[in-house]
């Protein structure tokens, strides 16, 4: 009985920090077309996920989800750039992939670097640059390593306090 106790009373204690934080959801729209959620580990620093599809119209179409963590400086009031290192995973599907050496899983490792501007109201604008580079999968020739190195984006995110 103790056990389950003192279990019950470290998820609580462990939840109640998780939600005290600050965090946001949103979407962000460049490479890909994303659904973002942020979460503040401390002041100046969070982890930012998001999910998005990338071409989803196309014959090369693809669903990824990348983690990045950030360090967040003030510039000057409403002005933050952020900055930190990301890592992502991703699968792509489609026809086209089956006339190809093709290996639909793919893991990224990158980077994103910022600037935020934070409205009066619980809303901040991103505007960001996400280069990322394949270290395991699509490994044909329409789909090149390094071609997540053009990933600039723009975000909209509601904040919580």
């Amino acid at each position: 009985m103790k056990k389950i106790i003192t279990t019950m009373v470290i998820m609580l204690a462990v939840a109640s920090v998780a939600f005290a934080q600050p965090r946001a959801i949103g979407g962000r729209i460049g490479y890909n077309t994303e659904f973002s959620y942020q979460h503040s580990i401390t002041d100046g620093m969070y982890v930012d996920l998001t999910a998005g599809l990338g071409n989803a119209w196309s014959y090369w179409a693809y669903a990824d989800a990348t983690a990045s963590f950030d360090w967040v400086f003030n510039i000057k009031g409403i002005w933050n750039w952020f900055v930190g290192p990301a890592a992502g995973i991703g699968i792509g599907y489609g026809a086209y992939y089956r006339d190809y050496n093709y290996m639909p899983f793919r893991v990224n490792v990158g980077g994103q670097i910022g600037f935020e501007w934070e409205f009066g109201i619980p809303l901040n604008l991103t505007v960001d640059w996400r280069p990322m580079v394949n270290v395991l999968g699509f490994n044909n020739t329409h789909y090149a390593p390094y071609s997540g190195l053009f990933n600039f984006g723009v975000g909209l995110r509601y904040r919580f306090h």
